[in-house]
């Protein structure tokens, strides 16, 4: 075969190392896309992360400060839960145990064994309602007649955070009200079922105490909440920065080729 001209080799090679920039359009503006993507998500990790810090810094400064007294009751229906969330207050009134509420814990975390949380809606001296979180019980006090001693009568004055509603997922069973069974902590839902009239749109987490009998076991309020949006951050831009160096990898090697 006779050899390429001389002019016929110059003019190839700088046709060959066009057409394999070229080909690398495609695959780099998907490649682009996807890194302000994943710059982009862990951009508002980090936007996340600084209102996060903000909010635990307001939960603590609310949790450790002297208790107060709750929201009037004039304005619950406007109250959103940054206005209450982890606020310290005391209460008065009387416990109604006759509409208690339980709500299901998984052993972990604060519970040793799988258990309940007692919900008791509290009656204040204007009629409304209020239900606090009694504390932890194992699911062998289930039954109130087999912890009849805490179960206080007459006046009681109770100290301790306000919590919000709990929210759902996908993965939280239905509540039982005919068994007075709950699995977040929902007070207006635990309201209509039990037939509590003037019901407060959150709950209160009672603060340790004596209590006759020992149970409900309170004080377990559980004040940690997660904060993993750093760890997030990194991710997203672990992950951009593998994305660029493998593009990088793949581009020299076409390139080579």
């Amino acid at each position: 075969m006779p050899a390429p001209h001389p002019h016929e080799a110059r003019v190839g090679a700088p046709d060959g190392a066009r057409a394999r920039w070229r080909s690398l359009a495609a695959p780099g503006l998907v490649a682009l896309v996807a890194l302000a993507l994943l710059v982009s998500l862990g951009n508002w990790q980090m936007r996340r992360l600084a209102w996060k810090e903000g909010l635990l810094a307001q939960m603590a400064a609310r949790a450790d400060a002297a208790p107060q007294e709750p929201p009037a009751r004039q304005t619950w229906a406007g109250l959103a839960p940054q206005d209450y969330e982890f606020l310290r207050v005391r209460l008065s009134g009387r416990f109604d145990h006759a509409r208690e509420a339980l709500v299901f814990q998984a052993a972990g975390g604060l519970a040793r064994e799988p258990g309940y949380l007692v919900m008791t809606p509290l009656r204040l001296s204007s009629g409304a309602h209020v239900f606090v979180n009694r504390g932890f019980v194992p699911q062998a006090l289930a039954d109130p007649a087999r912890r009849a001693a805490g179960q206080i009568a007459g006046e009681s004055e109770v100290v301790g955070l306000l919590r919000s509603p709990e929210p759902r997922n996908a993965f939280t069973p239905p509540d039982e009200p005919g068994k007075r069974l709950w699995h977040v902590r929902d007070p207006l839902a635990m309201a209509a079922a039990l037939g509590v009239p003037d019901a407060a749109p959150f709950s209160l987490d009672a603060q340790a105490g004596d209590v006759p009998g020992g149970w409900p076991q309170g004080g377990g309020a559980l004040r940690n909440v997660a904060n993993n949006h750093l760890s997030y951050a990194l991710t997203w831009y672990g992950l951009a920065l593998t994305l660029a160096g493998v593009f990088a990898v793949f581009a020299w090697r076409r390139l080579r080729d």
